[in-house]
């Protein structure tokens, strides 16, 4: 099968396509031939080593942890699906060598769902790890109705989908982003503030009557520390960049995406058949052109999800 992977940690230049022998199937695993794969920040962390340490790996490693596809094969215990099945899913293994920017990959049963049938393959590669980083922290968080959220980051590929999740839980948020990204921040029923504006967390609290009632924050830093400020006195703070350190009147919490078909079937997938949550895709790659997409997407500011349609 092709695919692309690196046979050493680095730039963009260690990016290959290669010919490579298809990933065995467990008993309880489904093969599934990928159609579209989508892009996510991790994969060039993956790609410069930076996840070496946490996963064991074993070159050449395929990059890509999300997908979607049509089932190729399954595993003689697997029950959920039959080949021919359309399916997406967060597709990260317990190890770093197959992953989805390939023709074929192969997961448990449980990490994939049933694609929600009206949506492209490139549509629906979009929402998986995006998707369900947003809805497992938001509960984590205890999101709900009636409260008010503070978003670091409206305009990505989690924060797009988080803004309508939170939303579809009755909260109202409110989300940081460049000024060019405030309509479209708007446009997805959020209140957007200017991420560069000091007084960015004072903004908040004013908008707030006192502060925010909960904080996700996504790039750890100088930014989870705004997202503190932001706070009311006994609120909450989820991070999926850094562990947040306790702080005093403050519930924290972090979050590291869990492989979850349940979720897609049960959360994610009857909110985009009821018209409730759209990924927005911002650009299609041929899987040829990879490097391209990664230099895109480590550029940052990217609007929604970059997808590779691979077969």
């Amino acid at each position: 099968m092709r695919a692309i992977a690196v046979k050493e940690w680095g730039g963009r230049d260690r990016l290959e396509l290669l010919e490579v022998e298809p990933p065995p199937v467990a008993p309880d695993g489904v093969l599934v031939r990928v159609r579209a794969a989508a892009l996510n920040p991790v994969d060039y962390k993956v790609r410069e080593g930076y996840l070496a340490g946490l996963f064991p790996y074993h070159f050449p490693v395929i990059l890509g942890w999300d997908a979607a596809g049509t089932v190729e094969r399954v595993g003689p215990a697997v029950t959920w699906f039959k080949p021919g099945d359309r399916v997406y899913g967060y597709c990260r293994r317990q190890d770093l060598q197959y992953g989805t920017y390939a023709e074929l990959t192969s997961v448990p049963e449980g990490y994939v769902a049933h694609m929600p049938p009206e949506l492209s393959f490139e549509a629906a590669a979009a929402l998986p790890l995006a998707g369900l980083v947003s809805h497992q922290s938001l509960e984590r968080l205890g999101l709900r109705g009636g409260e008010s959220l503070y978003l670091t980051g409206g305009a990505g590929g989690v924060g797009h989908l988080a803004i309508q999740l939170a939303r579809a839980r009755g909260a109202r948020v409110i989300a940081s982003g460049s000024p060019q990204s405030h309509d479209f921040i708007r446009s997805l029923g959020a209140e957007p503030v200017d991420y560069a504006d000091p007084e960015l967390a004072a903004r908040v609290r004013e908008l707030t009557d006192g502060g925010a009632d909960a904080a996700f924050d996504l790039f750890g830093g100088a930014v989870q520390e705004q997202a503190f400020a932001a706070l009311r006195r006994g609120g909450r703070l989820v991070s999926i960049a850094t562990p947040p350190e306790p702080r005093e009147h403050v519930e924290t919490g972090y979050v590291f995406v869990r492989p979850s078909g349940y979720d897609l079937g049960e959360v994610i997938t009857p909110l985009v058949n009821d018209g409730g949550l759209v990924a927005h895709v911002s650009g299609t790659y041929p899987l040829e052109q990879v490097a391209a997409a990664h230099e895109r997407l480590e550029g940052g500011h990217v609007r929604g999800k970059l997808v590779l349609t691979v077969a």
